[in-house]
Order: structure tokens, then C-alpha cells, then sequence
């Protein structure tokens, strides 16, 4: 079957997580990704360990497969002059250095639709192409701090938390998939390209959904809830009589299907209970009650009860549980790859399931300047050119 970007070529200037995620994705539906690391140094995040593994950081690992790499310095007029040549022939330019960078070096957008007048450009930055924060540098847990996200996680009596993952990152990484495709369809309409100015800051603010949402509307300000939902009741983490477990009861009907199994039909009629908005107002009272009975059975009990009714609930899984778990093996959540260093290479399986044009993961995450031979070559240099380029240290 056919994999639906290919033939899209798209030129990586991006490193740490959020720009190499979004290329990674782009990767496993068929585009070819040529990865452009320092000369020198490469991407932060192969030294981002332990662990490593033969050498190779996991962090590096779980966002580059699918791409070539190549070597090239870009701040030699022959680095360059080899950047125009692959965008001459290229679709999309990913890049995430901090505002104003490349076009000090004149490698802009601007610049850069003098070799290819269709180029798209995703500028990935920590707080966008304009206003009064734009030439300061954005790191995901920086963003977390300032966009809101962190004074509503945590307990209510605790400290601020950041998400355990780099969320910013994450979200900024699939947001930028949505431009680039958005752009490509534009241009396969119209034959134009543009520019896509993506912020980790504005991704993340927009992230806020129902939050931001709730303060817009009433100007009250969100508070931190811990496990619990602002809007929804009952919605948390329960305690039954072996651990912990979570239970989200998103209506009225279910919340009465709910009650029926914990035994206190009555309680869904109550004035105090019948609605969403009432049991808002009531919350504490109803969780007392519900954490009461809750706690006189186990984990496995209530999952069966609340299962049998169609009550949202779950188990509280470690990673290694989750990776354990019948669901995520049906859902090939788990990829194992060939690898030149790494013997049984693993990596998280991709959530996109396309029936016509599935996702393929047919090349391992690069090594260090592994592809910059065979990609030059590609775009018309001699091998002896290439040899000098490497005397030179412009690859």
C-alpha cells in the first residue's frame, strides 16, 4: 500500500523534541526527513542520558526514526550553499532556532524562497515570530510555568507540578504537523508556499481547553484540583480496598448506573445529586459518601461492577504495566526495529491507524552523520567533493 506523504521531502533543521517529534510523525507517513545536525555536535539530546544504549541516548531515540542524518555547517558560505541546494529540491523546512537566527545567517524564509518560491517553513520558537518576548529562548518546563498549566496541577494544598512529560513539546510538535499539512494542501491548490510560525507558548495556552475556557467565561481563577475534574463530579481517583483506581462519570445517566452499583440507588434522585451543576456544589459531601462505599471492595470488584454498567474506569498502570497491558500489544504500541549498534532496538508504536495508507517504520533512528554521503551525492556532489567538504569541516 501506499504511504500517504511520499514524495514529500521535508529538510530538518530542528533538534531536542518538539520540531524532530513533529518530523518523526511526518517520517512514518511517508515523507523522506533529512535530518541536518552541527557539524560537530549534533542533536542536544544524543547526550541526553543515561540511559543509553551502545551509545545511543533513548532520549534521541524516541523522536528521530524514519529520517536521515547528515552533517553540515551552517555557518560556512559552502554549508550554505549545500542548505539552498537540498531546498532547491525540497518541499518543507522544519527549523526551531530562536527568532532572527537563520536570517542573520541568510537562511530566512525570505531568503530561502529564492531557491524554492513554494517552500512552506514551520519556525518553531518558544513565544512566536513577534511581540515582546520573541528573542527570548523556550524550554518546555519554562512554558509550563508561564502558560498556566502548572498552577492547575498538583494537589490543592501542594506546590505547582509540571506535566511528567514535556507536554509543550509534545503539543507543539502536533500542532506543526497540523500547519504542514494544512500548507501543503494550500499549496497543492494554489502553488503557494508560506511561512508557519508556531510558539510552544501559544500551543500550550490553547492546551488550557476548558480551563481557559472557564475563567474567559466567568472570570474566576482556575484552581489547582489535584485528581479531580472542575467541571464534572464524580471524576477522581478512588481508594477501594487494595489501592487506588479512577472512575470518570461523565453524565447523569451513568452517574445513576453509578449509584446502582455502589448500592444507593436513592442517592441519583436527591435534590442535592440529580444533576451535574447540583453535584458541582454538592461535591464534597457526595465524594464522603461514594469514598465510603468505595473502599469496602477491591479494585478488581469495581472494575468488573462499573465495566458491566458502562461506567468509565481504570486502573492507575505504571509505564511498564501500560506496555504489559492485552490492549497496547493489540495496538502494536510497541515497535521493534533493526538497528546497526542496538540489538533489540524497542520504541512506542505509532497512535495513527490509516486503513489506505498505514504508517511504516522501515528506518531505524539514525546515526550521526550517517546519510550526509549518500544525500549529497543524491543532490549532485563528487565523492572527491565530499571528501574536501569533510577536510574543510563543512560537514
Amino acid at each position: 500500500m501506499g504511504r500517504a506523504l511520499e514524495g514529500v521531502k521535508i529538510i530538518d533543521l530542528s533538534r531536542v523534541l518538539a520540531g524532530p517529534f513533529c518530523t518523526m510523525v511526518l517520517g512514518d507517513l511517508g515523507a523522506e526527513i533529512i535530518k541536518i545536525e552541527h557539524h560537530e555536535s549534533g542533536d542536544e539530546t544524543r547526550a541526553w542520558g543515561p540511559p543509553f544504549i551502545n551509545g545511543e541516548s533513548a532520549y534521541y531515540l524516541c523522536a528521530n526514526r524514519n529520517k536521515k542524518s547528515i552533517t553540515l555547517n551552517l555557518k560556512s558560505e559552502k554549508g550554505k550553499e549545500i542548505f539552498h541546494q537540498l531546498v532547491s529540491s525540497g518541499d518543507v523546512v522544519v527549523q526551531n532556532f530562536k527568532t532572527g537566527t537563520l536570517e542573520k545567517m541568510d537562511l530566512g524564509y525570505e531568503q530561502l524562497k529564492k531557491s524554492n518560491s513554494s517552500l512552506i517553513m514551520a519556525s518553531i520558537t518558544g513565544f512566536g515570530l513577534n511581540g515582546p518576548y520573541k528573542d527570548l529562548p523556550g524550554y518546555d518546563y519554562i512554558i509550563q510555568a508561564m502558560s498556566g498549566i502548572m498552577s492547575i496541577t498538583g494537589e490543592s494544598e501542594g506546590k505547582p507540578v509540571k506535566v511528567g512529560v514535556a507536554i509543550a513539546d509534545v503539543l507543539t510538535g502536533l500542532y506543526t504537523c497540523i500547519g504542514i499539512m494544512t500548507a501543503l494542501y494550500h499549496r497543492e491548490r494554489t502553488g503557494e508556499g508560506q511561512e508557519i510560525d508556531i510558539s510552544l507558548m501559544d500551543c500550550q495556552v490553547a492546551s488550557l481547553i476548558n480551563v481557559a475556557s472557564n475563567f474567559l467565561c466567568s472570570g474566576i481563577e482556575p484552581v489547582r484540583l489535584g485528581n479531580q475534574h472542575p467541571n464534572i463530579v464524580p471524576y477522581q481517583v478512588f481508594t477501594a480496598l487494595d489501592g487506588d483506581f479512577v472512575v470518570a462519570v461523565g453524565n447523569d445517566d451513568q452517574f445513576r448506573r453509578f449509584t446502582n452499583q455502589l448500592g444507593v440507588p436513592d442517592l441519583a434522585d436527591r435534590k442535592e445529586f440529580r444533576t451535574n451543576e447540583a453535584r458541582i456544589q454538592n461535591k464534597d459531601h457526595l465524594i464522603k459518601i461514594c469514598e465510603d462505599i468505595i473502599k469496602r471492595k477491591t479494585r478488581k470488584e469495581w472494575n468488573e461492577l462499573f465495566d458491566s454498567s458502562g461506567i468509565p474506569n481504570g486502573p492507575i498502570n505504571s509505564v511498564k504495566e501500560m506496555f504489559e497491558d492485552p490492549q497496547m500489544k493489540a495496538r502494536e504500541m510497541v515497535v521493534n526495529m533493526r538497528h546497526p549498534l542496538i540489538e533489540d532496538l524497542k520504541l512506542t508504536g505509532s497512535p495513527l491507524k490509516l486503513s489506505k495508507t498505514p504508517v511504516t517504520m522501515n528506518k531505524y533512528p539514525p546515526l550521526y552523520g550517517e546519510h550526509t554521503d549518500e544525500v549529497l551525492q543524491q543532490i549532485g556532489y563528487s565523492k572527491e567533493q565530499i571528501s574536501d567538504f569533510k577536510q574543510n569541516k563543512i560537514i
